[in-house]
């Protein structure tokens, strides 16, 4: 049977239902999809950017130290050898990236089992519409008061709209992104996932 999700207005009274197919939830599989696709996400944030140098890269070290014997001490062939100070880095890290590849139906599939889970964890909200009469943050904080929302949120929109993007900026606690965007590790990140229809109807499209 579908599952019902009831649709509020922006006071929080329920003014209709949303009904999701069977087709579009997972909770019989998707856990190891899950796992991949997040680490994939996180590994992908790494800049890479990381960079020592080997001894052949650190200026100078061209000429013998000291002579080969006679000293009574171990032989050196560079003043940049990675044992002494002011040498080279032994393996150091490199510039390089961090991605993973994820096949597309293994991120359908854990797109489908996350939202299930939250679903039914009673995290997801869907609301006829998120209007905003002007750009001021007050304006945004009374509908999720309404709601009775006060920890983490993600607002999901159909599009970004100035009104809301200006009057959604301010709280810590809240990211407006946009149906098309959405990914598993911030439906599994935030507190409350808050829909409006227009983009509960795309986000859906993707589950299929």
């Amino acid at each position: 049977m579908p599952k019902k999700l009831d649709i509020l207005d922006s006071k929080g009274a329920v003014n209709g239902s949303y009904a999701i197919e069977d087709s579009c939830l997972e909770m019989e599989k998707g856990t190891q999809a899950v796992h991949d696709v997040v680490v994939a996400f996180l590994a992908e944030q790494r800049a890479g950017t990381a960079c020592t140098k080997t001894r052949g890269e650190r200026r100078g070290g061209g000429a013998k130290p000291f002579k080969q014997k006679g000293l009574g001490r171990a032989r050196s062939g560079s003043s940049r050898n990675p044992l002494w100070t002011g040498g080279g880095v032994i393996f150091g890290p490199k510039p390089r990236s961090f991605s993973k590849k994820v096949n597309k139906k293994v991120r359908t599939l854990a797109l489908r089992r996350a939202f299930s889970e939250v679903l039914n964890e009673g995290k997801v909200l869907a609301i006829d519409k998120f209007e905003l009469a002007d750009s001021k943050t007050k304006s945004a904080k009374a509908i999720f008061d309404a709601l009775k929302i006060d920890d983490t949120v993600m607002l999901v929109v159909k599009d970004y709209e100035q009104n809301i993007d200006l009057a959604t900026r301010n709280l810590a606690h809240v990211l407006t992104i946009r149906a098309a965007s959405v990914n598993v590790y911030q439906l599994l990140y935030f507190n409350k996932i808050i829909f409006t229809q227009e983009a509960l109807d795309e986000f859906v499209q993707r589950l299929a």
